[in-house]
């Protein structure tokens, strides 16, 4: 997900957006632990997403 794309969100859709990639990195975690997982960088890159969704909510206060 683009920094550009976040910028443009409401406080609403980032709230929505964050409980949804912090389910994916909880789903992810437990696929990764049973060995289901094959891309190892999936969970990097929602870690990331969360970090710039949450930057933004705290830019916007």
């Amino acid at each position: 997900m683009k920094t550009k794309e976040i910028k443009t969100k409401t406080q609403a859709d980032l709230a929505k957006m964050l409980s949804e990639k912090r389910e994916a990195l909880r789903v992810f975690r437990f696929g990764a632990a049973g060995a289901k997982t094959k891309n190892v960088k999936e969970g990097r890159a929602i870690r990331k997403d969360i970090a710039r969704i949450l930057t933004a909510m705290n830019a916007a206060k």
